[in-house]
C-alpha cells in the first residue's frame, strides 16, 4: 500500500470513528478535556502504527488499549497523588455537560470509582469478556467481577435516586 493510500485509510478511519473513541475516553475519565488528550495520545500513537494494523483490521482494538492504557498512566502519575492543603484554591464545581451529551447514566458513571468506572465501561459499554477487561486492566478476573458488580449496585442506586 502507498503511503497515500496508507494516509486517506488512516484519514477516513479517524472520520468514521472519532466520536466513539471520544465517548469512550469520556466514559473511562468522566472530563471531557482529559477525554480529549486520551483521544490524542491513541490518534498519535495509531497513525505510527497504522501501516502494520491496517493490514490486520486491528485499528479498533489497539485504539481501546491506549485509551485504557494512557487513562491509567495518568492516574499514576505523581502530580495526581497530591492533596490540596486547606489553604489550597476551592475546588472546582463539576462543569455541566452540553444538552445532548447529558444523561442520567452519565451522571452515574461519574460518580463511581475510577476503576469501577473503568470495569463497567470496558465490561458492559464495549463488550469485553472479564479475561479481557483483566488483561486490559492489568488485574485479576476475580478483582474485575468484584469492581464490576460493585460498579452496578452503585449504578443502580445512583439512576433510582435520580429518578425519585
Amino acid at each position: 500500500m502507498r503511503r497515500a493510500e496508507r494516509e486517506a485509510a488512516y484519514s477516513a478511519y479517524v472520520a468514521a470513528r472519532q466520536t466513539h473513541w471520544r465517548r469512550v475516553a469520556y466514559a473511562l475519565c468522566g472530563d471531557w478535556h482529559h477525554a480529549e488528550d486520551l483521544l490524542q495520545i491513541a490518534l498519535t500513537k495509531l497513525y505510527v502504527a497504522w501501516p502494520k494494523l491496517a493490514i490486520d483490521g486491528r485499528e479498533d482494538a489497539y485504539v481501546r488499549q491506549i485509551i485504557v492504557r494512557a487513562n491509567i498512566d495518568e492516574y499514576r502519575r505523581p502530580w495526581r497523588r497530591e492533596r490540596i492543603g486547606v489553604e489550597g484554591p476551592e475546588p472546582v464545581a463539576r462543569e455541566e455537560l452540553a444538552f445532548e451529551d447529558r444523561s442520567e447514566l452519565m451522571d452515574a458513571l461519574r460518580d463511581l470509582s475510577p476503576m469501577q468506572r473503568k470495569v463497567v465501561v470496558l465490561r458492559h459499554w464495549l463488550g469485553l469478556s472479564i479475561e479481557e477487561t483483566a488483561t486490559e486492566l492489568k488485574i485479576s478476573a476475580g478483582t474485575v467481577k468484584s469492581h464490576n458488580a460493585r460498579g452496578l449496585e452503585r449504578l443502580q442506586s445512583l439512576i433510582t435516586e435520580e429518578s425519585r
